[in-house]
């Protein structure tokens, strides 16, 4: 029954026009908002539901936004999708969300589904080995793409992130002043823009230094707190004997630490670990945890501006857009102390 309601029947019912109607039911400030929220009770009382796809023939958008990300179980992409939310709502966008924990496949489905249902615009965080071509399609079809986290080689599109390799650089310097030698990085991937740049950060920072950078000091692979805590047997089986450890995000860290501890020794006295994101968790971790704010609340809010803008017909400047991430020492960091 509630499909049959008509604007018609709403105007009638409250003396004003079906043009007004329609303009308080898509929020326009050529409306009182008094008028409006009078307007929204009554077609709520009538049972009248908007039609999006009907709205969409006549104005040619959607109002829907596809957002996909590599994994919404990690507080990283929970925090930029917060963000990305809050602005929506301000514009009265609703966004669509997909996880494509890596597979190529599984975004370019999405896509796809997006390009079908006429959405009007995505935010996305790449899968590993994403081509350029699968991005083109999108906009070529008219749907425009902003990236965050991640970029693309050979794709010049607006793209947000922290700067990696500097806020990597961060928390390696701030090892090295506290008198560490020999610093291990666990996690993350070459596969990756993000774990190229991270590498790098650690690298560059070693070296300026002038410290050598030793392959086998490098853990690659793990991102997740288990990963992390797998980690801890490795690192602390290294013949270096390393006093310190750069993780590739809060996740890995804490995860270490926990695996540090099962071995009988104490973040940041016996071994020192940062992290990475900064994340809410991190500042209430046991130890709380030394780490890197790395922007993400401002890549997704800054990644729906960029978008919604160019939707509205202006257009953010093409290329990479870095956030300047910043350090932040709590207890999980300390004096370089021998390892016995």
């Amino acid at each position: 029954m509630a499909q049959k309601i008509k604007l018609s029947t709403i105007a009638e019912t409250l003396g004003v026009s079906t043009a007004t109607v329609s303009l308080a039911l898509r929020d326009s400030p050529l409306v009182a908002a008094a008028t409006r929220d009078k307007i929204k009770d009554q077609a709520r009382a009538l049972g009248y539901i908007y039609n999006r796809r009907a709205a969409s023939l006549r104005t040619s958008r959607s109002g829907i936004i596809g957002v996909v990300v590599h994994d919404i179980m990690n507080p990283f992409y929970g925090e930029i999708l917060k963000a990305i939310e809050s602005e929506l709502d301000r514009s009265q966008h609703t966004f669509i969300l997909s996880n494509h924990y890596d597979s190529v496949e599984k975004q370019r489905n999405f896509l796809e589904t997006m390009l079908q249902l006429g959405g009007d615009g995505i935010i996305i965080s790449p899968a590993i080995g994403t081509p350029p071509e699968d991005i083109e399609l999108a906009e070529e079809n008219g749907m425009p793409l902003i990236l965050v986290a991640r970029t693309i080689e050979g794709v010049n599109l607006p793209a947000y992130r922290g700067d990696d390799s500097y806020g990597i650089s961060l928390a390696t310097n701030h090892l090295i002043s506290l008198g560490h030698k020999v610093i291990a990085m666990i996690g993350g991937t070459d596969q990756t823009s993000t774990g190229r740049d991270r590498y790098q950060g650690y690298v560059n920072a070693l070296q300026k230094a002038g410290m050598t950078v030793l392959p086998e000091l490098r853990i690659p692979g793990p991102r997740t707190r288990e990963g992390g805590f797998e980690a801890a047997v490795h690192f602390l089986s290294l013949p270096q004997q390393p006093t310190a450890a750069v993780c590739w995000n809060d996740l890995v860290a804490i995860g270490l630490m926990n695996g540090i501890a099962r071995a009988g020794l104490i973040a940041g006295v016996d071994i020192s670990v940062t992290g990475y994101d900064d994340l809410e968790e991190a500042a209430i971790a046991t130890p709380a945890l030394t780490t890197v704010w790395n922007g993400q609340s401002e890549v997704g809010r800054m990644a729906a501006r960029a978008l919604l803008d160019r939707l509205a017909g202006s257009h953010e400047p093409d290329g990479l857009h870095l956030i300047k991430p910043e350090m932040r020492i709590r207890q999980s960091t300390g004096p370089m102390k021998p390892r016995k």
